[in-house]
């Protein structure tokens, strides 16, 4: 059980990881700023629906 429990804690985490980065990317390269890179960082995977939505 507790094997299980840290494989998941794993997945979250990388996956908090990759959808920061994935947005700070991507907002980057469409605005420029870093001060929305960080907030949109810190928003993460509701940028990245955001920005898949619409654009």
């Amino acid at each position: 059980m507790a094997k299980y429990i840290y494989q998941k804690e794993a997945w979250i985490r990388n996956g908090i990881t990759f959808g920061s980065a994935l947005a700070i990317a991507i907002s980057f390269s469409m605005n420029k700023s870093v001060f929305w890179a960080i907030v949109h960082g810190l928003l993460s995977w509701l940028y990245v629906i955001y920005y898949l939505i619409f654009h």
